[in-house]
C-alpha cells in the first residue's frame, strides 16, 4: 500500500510499504520523473529548486498552506 501524508507547513510524504509497490510521478506533460530513496517528499510550497521534489525550501520560504488538515489526518481542520 501506498500512503501520502501531508505534512504540517511541510511537503508531501509519499510513504511505499516496500512489498512491491512501486511510485511513478508523472508532471501534466506526461514527463516521468525517477523517485529518489523512500520516503519521497513532494513540494508543496511552490518555492523548491528541485521541483516536484521537496528540497526543504518552504522553512526558509515561511510555507504555510491556504487550508490546514486537523492533526488526526482526517479532513479539513475545524473551526
Amino acid at each position: 500500500m501506498t500512503t501520502i501524508k501531508v505534512r504540517k507547513n511541510g511537503p508531501y510524504r509519499v510513504i511505499a510499504d516496500g512489498d512491491g509497490d512501486d511510485v511513478t510521478i508523472i508532471d501534466w506533460n506526461g514527463r516521468e520523473y525517477p523517485a529518489p530513496d523512500r520516503p519521497i517528499a513532494l513540494c508543496r510550497c511552490g518555492v523548491s529548486a528541485t521541483k516536484p521534489f521537496c528540497d526543504k525550501s518552504h522553512a526558509r520560504a515561511g510555507f504555510t498552506p491556504d487550508e490546514d488538515t486537523d492533526d488526526a489526518g482526517g479532513g479539513p481542520a475545524a473551526g
